[in-house]
């Protein structure tokens, strides 16, 4: 701990000062000894100043018995899923007792890359918890993934030294791993002392020590208790999910249970858990009452939610009710039914009214389906071999199976029985890749339904039983630019929209208000520069109709060499003389020039001193400061 905030914790810790606030008339729940203790907790400036009955605050809330447990930590998930925005599904959960979220945004970094990630960052910057993110390793996912953008260790250094950045995202491409492929070593290098989180489903024992051996730490993959076992014996921790599509804490929990092993390397996570199952449901509070249910003991239950995981992660003042510790909080109403009725963070009690206050996002964010209409031939599957691949699709997981069936000969195959048809439609690119198969186990009738959330590369997924269907439904998500559409019998389904209050309405009016002008000055000439490329690409679109072939492939080679820019879009404010440094460090230089290279990335060329100008990433930059010249002091005479 620093020196003068010891000092001021400490006057209240030895009693020579009040507290600035002490809850009194608890129950105690010590994730340390497994014990229920009666006494008071005080806090000083956010942090926990002791633990005793004779501690007394400026103010007093008495708990009336109650018991008070750390604030739950969600070990993994991702907010691109919860369909709402970073601080709106953060403000939600947090009332459900998550006071602490580790983010993978690898979701909107395979979309969108750098911008994506810095959108997750910028969003829940001042949001009423902690919100840790880890660094997405897989983008794309995989070397057969068509996504939006590369993420290489090159993009990841500018945010290595950032305070919440814990460590490095989960490793999906568990191939390159255990066949040692040098660029992801260079990935896990760069976060060796750190936390690496694991995506390794049903690997064979041997891959499953070498991913393990190799620097991995965690995995929310396991989908059976056997697996989870596995996984543990080599020191694995193992996040147990439970969110909206993949529900595996019931046969983990019951095999713990069942077999009585500790819990150390075990937490609760959600993955991927939509808003409206959290607000029926609940979030990590729901996992600790259904584990607790299921017969695990309510403090090891506690535990998973809170201390093992601040243990994984490297969160030495998270996790636990003790001197020194961030005072977040949980109050129950008895360790049967676990009930959270009151939540606190950083000390302060969370207002469930408080309106929820989310920033603008930039235009440039809001377009990223880059795809031309598609006609229902484009889902045209031909059948013509014995044996046809069919994806089965499991309730309640995300899991499939890879049936071979007999299908009838068909030039076309029409869906009948329990089979539909699917397609993955490439989106980033508009390069016409559309891939066609047969499901099993949806049963959809009569209509379609589309999405843009697909994990990982966040394609198209349509799935329908008539090709019609299916064309409109993509061809609304490239309307509406992203989301969910429904389709029956040629027409759109649209949702019921709940009436707004008064409140709520003057809640969106204010959105901007977290914005300091200089920010939205800057946001709003960055979307003006994005519409103004938007029109002049319209523009240039109508005039190639014109042109002959030899002007087409003259303009073509001209839009891959590279395009000046007067100010960047990624990096506002940012322009040729501005005085920059490279993230992390000291040395002060210029930008001598401002491009977007032919790969669609602003770059420029940065020159220090007297060195030749070197090229760099605009997001590996950042604005110098600027340097004040001390006054000078006259030393005053001696008497």
């Amino acid at each position: 701990m620093e020196y003068t905030q010891y000092k001021k914790l400490a006057n209240v810790t030895l009693g020579k000062q009040k507290a600035d606030l002490v809850l009194k008339n608890l129950k105690l729940v010590d994730v340390f000894t497994g014990e229920i203790v009666e006494s008071n907790v005080a806090v000083k400036d956010g942090l926990i100043a002791g633990v005793s009955r004779s501690y007394r605050g400026k103010k007093e809330i008495d708990l009336g018995g109650r018991y008070l447990a750390p604030g739950y930590i969600d070990a993994h998930l991702h907010l691109e899923s919860t369909m709402v925005t970073p601080n709106e599904l953060v403000c939600t959960a947090a009332k459900h007792g998550t006071t602490t979220f580790i983010v993978d945004p690898h979701e909107a970094a395979n979309v969108s890359g750098a911008a994506g990630i810095d959108y997750i960052l910028n969003q829940t910057e001042k949001s009423p918890a902690n919100v840790y993110v880890m660094m997405p390793s897989c983008v794309p996912s995989t070397s057969l993934d068509d996504n939006g953008c590369v993420f290489s260790a090159n993009d990841m250094y500018p945010y290595v030294r950032n305070p919440r950045v814990l460590g490095l995202g989960e490793v999906m491409d568990d191939p390159a791993v255990i066949h040692a492929e040098e660029s992801m070593f260079v990935k896990m290098n760069l976060f060796e002392n750190r936390t690496i989180d694991g995506h390794a489903p049903y690997l064979p024992n041997k891959e499953l020590s070498a991913y393990k051996m190799a620097g991995v730490d965690t995995d929310h993959e396991a989908t059976t208790f056997e697996y989870a076992l596995e996984e543990v014996r080599r020191g694995l921790h193992v996040h147990i999910r439970e969110g909206s599509a993949a529900h595996n804490l019931k046969d983990i929990v019951e095999g713990i249970v069942r077999t009585g092993i500790d819990t150390e390397y075990f937490s609760f996570c959600t993955d991927d858990k939509h808003i409206e199952d959290i607000l029926r449901d609940g979030h990590i509070d729901y996992s600790v009452k259904m584990a607790v249910k299921l017969g695990l003991d309510p403090i090891r239950a506690i535990k998973m939610a809170t201390i093992n995981t601040a243990k994984c992660y490297g969160l030495k003042h998270l996790g636990a009710i003790s001197p020194g510790f961030q005072a977040d909080f949980v109050v129950l109403d008895n360790l049967t039914d676990l009930n959270v009725t009151d939540v606190f963070y950083k000390g302060k009690r969370l207002n469930e009214d408080a309106p929820i206050r989310v920033r603008p996002c930039s235009h440039v964010l809001k377009h990223t389906v880059r795809l031309d209409k598609v006609k229902a031939e484009r889902f045209l599957l031909p059948i013509s071999k014995k044996k046809t691949h069919v994806i089965e699709i499991h309730a309640g997981q995300i899991t499939t199976t890879d049936l071979t069936i007999s299908l009838p000969p068909t030039l076309n195959f029409e869906p009948f029985g329990g089979y539909s048809k699917i397609a993955a439609v490439e989106r980033h690119h508009n390069t016409g890749k559309i891939g066609v198969a047969v499901a099993k186990g949806y049963g959809i009738r009569n209509g379609a339904v589309a999405s843009s959330v697909s994990h990982d590369s966040h394609n198209i997924i349509v799935i329908g039983d008539n090709d019609a269907d299916m064309a409109i439904a993509v061809n609304e998500i490239i309307r509406t630019q992203g989301g969910y559409t429904v389709v029956e019998n040629g027409k759109k389904v649209a949702p019921k929209k709940a009436e707004e209050s008064e409140e709520e309405k003057l809640e969106t009016d204010n959105s901007e208000e977290q914005l300091t002008d200089e920010e939205r000055t800057r946001l709003e000439k960055a979307e003006k520069q994005f519409d103004e490329r938007q029109k002049n690409r319209k523009t240039a679109s109508k005039s190639d109709k014109k042109m002959g072939k030899a002007e087409k492939k003259e303009k073509v080679h001209r839009e891959t060499k590279r395009e000046n820019l007067e100010e960047s879009e990624e990096v506002p404010g940012l322009k040729n003389g501005s005085k920059v440094t490279l993230k992390g460090e000291s040395e002060v230089g210029e930008i001598v020039r401002l491009y977007r290279s032919s790969d669609g990335k602003e770059k420029c060329m940065v020159k220090f001193g007297d060195s030749k100008p070197i090229k760099k990433r605009v997001t590996a930059l950042e604005f110098a400061k600027e340097k004040t010249t001390p006054e000078k002091k006259t030393p005053s005479k001696k008497k």
